[in-house]
């Protein structure tokens, strides 16, 4: 680029350093927001690039630099009017020379001008000019930086790293495949020598004299702080060669599982080579212990090397040299108790087998040593629970892998987990008994609040711990017999202390969950029936301490053990509870010698009394009350289990006294708030299930059943019906009755039971809820439950909606449904602007649901709708405007913020299109537009092909019946036709984005796009030739014949119709058609530019 000559606006540049300024360091909101709008503004102007060199030239203030390198970003990543090649090289040129002469400017500044040279650079990988690509000489570029100072080196290297980061994170506003691409090609060139010159740097480490000899000859001191940044750098510049996305699996970064490093074959010499790896092993003991972490995450993703990069003997060779070097790390743990080294050494470790065979990992020369420093370094780790609880997950990582091989390792070789494992699980016990007592001395952070973490390591003990079970069994038996007898002692003696109670308590909590746990991990290991009886063994502790924990709950009871008794039933039913489970286990029988439980309906009846008891007691606590219900719900889902716990006289009591008389939750006096009814829904899912095993046709027995919901109806009736009425105690008295309603609605999947309950509720009850909407529209805590208690009734789940012949309830029931839509919409609407942080849960969530029951409604082939027109009946023509007036109401960018939103949305959208296109059809052209619009924008992120693939044949078949001789068309369809020839641009438009999903990005449903692809072509065959020239053309010369004909293929005998013959050759010509096109462009640097298509 040629800079134009500037004038010197003084003023101008003087004004803009004062918005920086105002931009990042005034703490008033007002001028900070006042001076972002400005500086917008600055960056949409036509001379900011001219202003920018200004900036960097004479700005005065490091802010303004730092605006300067942000905006020229901004303008070298616009996809719209880019620019021009000799201007982007014109400022790569220029920010290497500004970091080159100014190797001290803010740290900030530097980094910022550092990504714009990255961005220029990834950018612009494929741009020719005199047929030398312009922006690769990346190694060139820095070479001088690393032959000058320290400080010149540090952004040498800084550059480098940089610019690997920026280049293997994919970018939003470019297609994925343009970024892979452009990833590929700097992986082939580039990536290699990056890497092979960050460790030939590394390498200069004189060890004796503790420094590093850089490229300019001279020696940096490793013991000088100041020059540390350097080596953090290379460090940062090798971790990011490693960590590259090799072969574009963008795996989530968060998980740590997916752990294989697919290194390209070119690069095994780096790796069969040791001193790679002693390099690094080396830097670990030499470099300060700041510095280690870096070193460390290098280490793991070398351990993670893919294993097809070796044959069995360099493997087993490269896995010496690495377990050498862990060992020496655990011989000479000075920097250990540095938590982030302890951390990434923690990572180290569990890499050794997420990536190693236990076979091989037996047969290294030092394996009986190390195995022995690992366990010892495990079980140390263990004992100090409370220095960096997130690792323990990676050493326990390691111990679960090894026990789950140890059936099925071939070594003769001794791998010595009998010893060790043991040792393992003990540590892990024991240190949880003896963390409870010092976290309730302390005041510290209870472990048991953070479920996920304790479920996540439970998860792994009980593979652990089923390794050498019997010893774990007889741990957990001395522990649990211990505790025990020392909770019952405390609990007769007049004067113990409440905090001894508690520590006891704390320790019998661990001990349920571990019990609970180890059980669960019978499901990994071959079990024997001496396993089943020592689990007999722990079931039978854990329910004898249930039963003295329970007789005490009129006086006091421990929420924390009660949630582990919870967990332990939920594994115990899970293992010995169903259709699958032997009856003959040794487990019943140590259950029925000790407790006198013979068999499995007898331990149901404890599953129920339990839960019982804990909603009777526990009724006011949400966390057990919640759980104990799902509890409930898992056990009513069993075939052969649901028939046994009907037989239990507890859970007839259950069906027969549902009251809150006997369960507190029911009660709607003493909530908090409405939304802590939502157990009552399974609560009432469960007693469901449980009704329609011997429900049958007996309306006496359904009766009796709803008594309880039939008088609470009565009562929010009754108030209702007076001007004065305690409005709370009614909403939560309605809130709790629809939620019990709901879960019982959702059980009934049959059409007997349903047709009982639909017969109990409409018409008699049905005004009732009408009224609620009317009445609390405005209170989503109210119309939410409500709305969704109507969208499961006009759900023909299982096919259960069927009425006589002679009934009218499916009309019926679309009115009822049209009623409530319109009465929430047309009052929603009136709500005004709602506050955008409020915007879902006031109005969107009660939308989304009147879209899921316009939906269902609409495709539950209960009711013919053509007879609402021919009657004279809007009930129809109501419901669909209303949809119409709400979706109006919503921003394009809120339907696909909102996932539940867009997925109710879109599939009431492809039934209206397939089934109502003549109400489509009639609207008015904005709307059409913005519908089409959604479709559009949904087609990327969700794929809504069917919706267009309706409105497109409906299209075509219109445009075929004009060209006919046909009597004339309604009115409604000359003026969609009408809609649609004055703007092509936006059919236009979804081909080119359909075509460029299919040919660019990853298709994962080719069959679902192909539908409406070929309606879009027929319908605008000159577009489409347009297109098809635009994408042969900007191939390189040799491909332009291959692309030609790939489209000569894709409409080989395809007719101009739509019939599904037709289609169906569309869909298999399109197939062919992606894959030659993607074998076309897999070997060609051009490929095609999305956005030439797209505009």
């Amino acid at each position: 680029m040629k800079w134009r000559k500037m004038a010197d606006h003084v003023q101008g540049l003087a004004q803009l350093e004062i918005l920086c300024k105002q931009l990042y360091e005034t703490t008033d909101t007002t001028v900070r927001h006042q001076a972002e709008k400005a500086l917008v503004e600055f960056t949409n102007s036509p001379d900011c690039l001219s202003k920018c060199q200004l900036l960097l030239e004479r700005g005065s203030s490091s802010y303004s630099q730092l605006l300067a390198a942000t905006c020229l970003s901004k303008l070298v990543s616009r996809t719209a009017n880019p620019l021009p090649l000799e201007q982007r090289i014109d400022i790569r040129n220029y920010v290497l020379n500004y970091l080159a002469t100014r190797p001290k400017l803010a740290a900030f500044v530097t980094q910022a001008l550092i990504q714009l040279y990255a961005r220029i650079t990834k950018l612009g990988w494929f741009d020719c000019q005199k047929d030398d690509y312009v922006f690769r000489n990346v190694i060139a570029d820095v070479t001088r930086f690393l032959q000058d100072s320290v400080e010149h080196c540090i952004i040498g290297v800084t550059i480098l790293s940089q610019l690997t980061n920026e280049i293997n994170q994919a970018d939003t506003t470019h297609p994925l495949t343009k970024h892979r691409k452009i990833a590929s090609s700097f992986r082939d060139s580039s990536l290699f020598d990056i890497f092979t010159l960050s460790c030939n740097l590394l390498k200069q480490t004189k060890q004796s004299e503790q420094t590093v000899t850089i490229a300019s000859g001279k020696n940096l001191n490793l013991n000088d702080e100041s020059q540390h940044g350097l080596l953090m750098q290379l460090l940062k510049l090798s971790y990011n060669c490693l960590n590259y996305d090799f072969i574009g699996t963008s795996t989530d970064e968060s998980s740590d599982d997916l752990c294989t490093v697919q290194i390209p074959t070119s690069w095994r010499s780096a790796f069969l080579d040791s001193s790679t790896l002693q390099l690094f092993f080396n830097l670990y003991h030499s470099i300060p212990p700041s510095l280690s972490p870096l070193v460390l995450s290098c280490l793991v993703q070398i351990a993670s090397v893919r294993r097809s990069l070796f044959n069995n003997a360099e493997r087993a060779k490269f896995l010496s040299h690495l377990v050498d070097g862990v060992k020496r790390i655990l011989a000479n743990p000075q920097c250990l108790p540095d938590p982030n080294n302890y951390h990434e050494f923690c990572r180290l470790l569990a890499r050794l087998k997420s990536n190693y065979q236990l076979g091989e990992l037996v047969k290294v020369e030092n394996y009986p040593e190390v195995i022995r420093l690992i366990a010892n370094f495990t079980v140390t780790s263990l004992q100090h629970w409370e220095f960096a609880p997130n690792s323990v997950h990676y050493l326990l990582s390691l111990w679960q892998r090894l026990a789950a091989s140890v059936p099925y390792v071939k070594a003769t070789e001794p791998h010595l987990l009998e010893t060790y494992t043991p040792e393992v699980t003990k540590a892990y016990i024991t240190s949880r008994l003896e963390s409870v007592h010092v976290i309730l001395r302390d005041g510290l952070e209870d472990p048991l609040d953070d479920a996920g973490l304790v479920q996540q390591q439970l998860d792994q003990l009980s593979t652990i711990g089923r390794c050498e079970y019997e010893k774990t069994c007889a741990l957990l038996v001395q522990l649990f017999d211990q505790a025990a007898q020392t909770y019952q002692e405390l609990l007769q003696s007049t004067n113990s202390s409440a905090a001894d109670i508690t520590v006891q308590e704390g320790r019998l909590t661990w001990l349920v969950y571990i019990i609970g746990a180890v059980i669960g991990g019978r499901v990994s290991f071959a079990s024997t029936d001496e396993q089943d009886a020592m689990d007999g063994e722990l079931v039978c502790r854990v329910l004898q301490l249930m039963n003295l924990t329970d007789s005490r709950l009129a006086q006091a009871g421990n929420e924390r053990l009660e949630l582990a008794m919870l967990s332990f039933f939920e594994q115990f039913r899970k293992i010995y509870i169903g259709d699958q489970v032997q009856k003959s286990s040794k487990l019943y029988r140590r259950l029925s010698e000790v407790l006198g439980l013979n068999d499995e309906t007898m331990v149901l009846s404890v599953f129920i009394g339990k839960i019982i008891t804990n909603l009777k007691y526990w009724g006011q606590c949400e966390p057990i009350t919640s759980k104990t219900l799902q509890l409930l719900n898992d056990l009513s889902l069993g075939y052969s289990s649901v028939r046994k716990l009907v037989k239990l006289t507890a859970v007839q009591f259950m069906l027969n006294n549902h009251t809150s008389e006997h369960f507190s939750f029911l009660g709607v006096n003493n909530q908090s708030n409405l939304s802590d009814m939502r157990c009552r829904t399974t609560f009432y899912t469960a007693l469901g299930r449980l009704l329609m095993v011997d429900l049958g046709e007996d309306e006496d027995q359904f009766e009796q059943f709803m008594l309880p919901l039939t008088a609470a109806f009565e009562t929010v009736a009754q108030m209702l019906s007076t001007n004065t009425f305690n409005e709370q105690e009614a909403k939560r008295t309605l809130v709790g009755l629809v939620r019990d309603l709901r879960g019982i609605a959702f059980a009934f999947n049959a059409k007997t039971s349903f047709m009982m309950l639909f017969d109990w509720i409409y018409p008699a009850y049905m005004p009732i809820l009408q009224r609620a909407i009317e009445l609390w529209y405005h209170d989503p805590a109210c119309t939410t439950p409500v709305l969704k208690l109507m969208a499961e009734l006009v759900h023909n789940r299982s096919q259960r909606l069927q009425f006589d012949v002679s009934s009218p309830n499916g009309i019926l029931l679309f009115r009822e449904t049209s009623k409530m839509i319109t009465t929430y919409g047309n009052r929603i609407l009136t709500l005004g602007e709602v506050p955008k942080d409020q915007v879902y849960g006031v109005k969107l969530k009660g939308v989304s649901v009147c879209f899921a029951m316009l939906k269902a409604v609409l495709s539950g082939n209960y009711v013919n709708f053509g007879v609402f027109r021919l009657y004279g009946d809007d009930a129809l023509d109501n419901a669909l405007q209303t949809f119409i007036k709400l979706l109006l109401s919503i921003p394009h960018s809120d339907l696909l913020d909102y996932p539940k939103l867009s997925q109710s949305f879109y599939s009431l959208l492809e039934v209206l299109t397939q089934d109502h296109m003549n109400f489509i059809a009639s609207l008015e052209p904005h709307v059409v537009m913005y519908i089409l619009s959604s479709i559009s924008e949904g087609l990327t992120a969700l794929g809504c092909c069917s919706s267009l693939d309706h409105i497109v044949t409906y299209l075509f078949k219109q445009l075929s019946r004009s060209t006919k001789k046909r009597p004339t068309p309604m009115a409604t369809d000359d003026r969609f036709l009408h809609i649609m020839q004055q703007h092509p641009e936006m059919i236009q438009q979804m081909l080119s984005t359909v075509l460029n999903i299919i040919i660019f990005e990853d298709c994962r449903n080719q069959w679902s796009m192909s539908r409406p692809l070929l309606g879009l072509i027929l319908l605008n065959e000159k577009y489409f030739a347009d297109l098809r020239n635009s994408i042969v053309n900007s191939q390189p010369p040799e491909k332009q014949q291959a692309m030609h004909l790939c489209f000569e293929n894709l409409m080989e005998g395809i007719e101009r119709n739509l019939l599904t013959k037709n289609r169906d050759r569309f869909t298999q010509n399109l197939s062919v058609f992606r894959r030659e096109v993607n074998d076309s462009m897999k070997n060609s640097t051009y490929g095609v530019n999305s956005n030439d298509m797209m505009s």
